[in-house]
């Protein structure tokens, strides 16, 4: 799961694979912005076929988070 979740952050932020973590956030990723957020947000949702909340879309600012959240719903 972890991988298909880096491979769908790798393609909304255009960065590596490699250098995703549990540190990976708005922080050192220079294009993550708010619109990049909700993009983030609906590709996640498609490829898992799940639905964030309100609350786990504000929640999810790292990698960590949006794994969790992931797990949980999916």
């Amino acid at each position: 799961m972890e991988s298909r979740i880096k491979k769908v952050i790798s393609n909304v932020f255009d960065i590596d694979v490699e250098s995703i973590n549990n540190m990976t956030s708005p922080d050192n990723v220079e294009n993550w912005d708010s619109l990049k957020h909700m993009n983030l947000i609906v590709a996640l949702e498609e490829e898992f076929e799940i639905e964030f909340d309100a609350q786990e879309i504000v929640d999810s600012m790292n990698y960590a988070l949006i794994v969790s959240i992931v797990n949980e719903r999916y």
